[in-house]
């Protein structure tokens, strides 16, 4: 058996600002922005350096699923982005002033700190030991 996790769906408020903030700000790759209809897209963006799972950026389309922008966890970390350089990437959350969260510090798995995206959801930035 071979299975892997392709995408996870992120619920956004709008295509174009998370866009914007996963490609100009994390330095993503956008991998496709299609048209599915006049108010929906399929819109898929992955860190760059791998083959690994994307974020589909699905965009809330009703009170409930507003609701869950930047807390889909329940406060908890959403997602874990590893690094080979985290000072590198350190500094550019610091220079686009993305909020860190929580850290940076050393724990016995690598160097981590926690940052909000631009919705509030929690990640972990994790460069491995």
């Amino acid at each position: 058996m071979n299975q892997r996790l392709a995408q996870l769906a992120l619920v956004v408020a709008d295509y174009d600002e998370a866009i914007e903030f996963y490609t100009q700000k994390l330095h993503f790759f956008l991998l496709e922005d299609t048209p599915l209809s006049e108010s929906k897209r399929w819109v898929r963006v992955a860190p760059p350096g791998g083959d690994g799972c994307a974020l589909l950026l699905a965009k809330a389309v009703n009170e409930e699923q507003k609701s869950r922008i930047g807390n889909q966890t329940g406060g908890r970390v959403f997602l874990f982005l590893y690094t080979d350089d985290f000072e590198r990437d350190y500094q550019n959350l610091l220079h686009h002033h993305i909020p860190i969260v929580r850290g940076p510090v050393q724990e016995p798995y690598g160097k981590v700190l926690v940052f909000s995206d631009l919705y509030g959801n929690l990640w972990d930035l994790i460069e491995p030991s």
